[in-house]
């Protein structure tokens, strides 16, 4: 017998639609541009298409960073995607796990549970994309 829908049901569904359509939008543009471009080239492809369907999103998130109560500068996050999703544009012709753990703390600074490497510079996109969450 299944119990009462919870909360967090209703989240990851609401993070499972927003990475579905993240990811529609990245394959069009990686359809239309093709591999080999810069990320910044990509992202604003990006954004035209969220603008085109309507999808909330914040460019160029800044987050303090400090260091024993001192402010050192600020990282920049690619994409902040209807308030739920982190969104990290890559171009390299190979992922490394610094980009995955870059993401993470990304993801753990602005207390976002999913997150996205998107890396454009795949010959498939689907091959290019991970999905990560806390």
């Amino acid at each position: 017998m299944n119990g009462p829908q919870s909360h967090r049901d209703t989240e990851l569904r609401d993070h499972n639609e927003v990475t579905a359509r993240i990811i529609g939008c990245a394959i069009e543009v990686h359809r239309t541009l093709g591999p080999g471009l810069l990320e910044s080239l990509y992202e604003s492809a990006l954004c035209i298409e969220f603008d085109w369907l309507k999808i909330e999103h914040i460019r160029q998130a800044s987050i303090p960073a400090f260091y024993k109560g001192h402010l050192l500068g600020h990282y920049r996050v690619d994409l902040v995607v209807a308030d739920l999703v982190i969104v990290e544009i890559k171009s390299v012709e190979r992922s490394v796990p610094v980009f995955e753990a870059q993401l993470l703390t990304y993801m753990r600074l602005m207390n976002k549970r999913v997150g996205l490497l998107i890396n454009f510079n795949s010959r498939l996109l689907k091959n290019g994309i991970t999905r990560m969450a806390l």
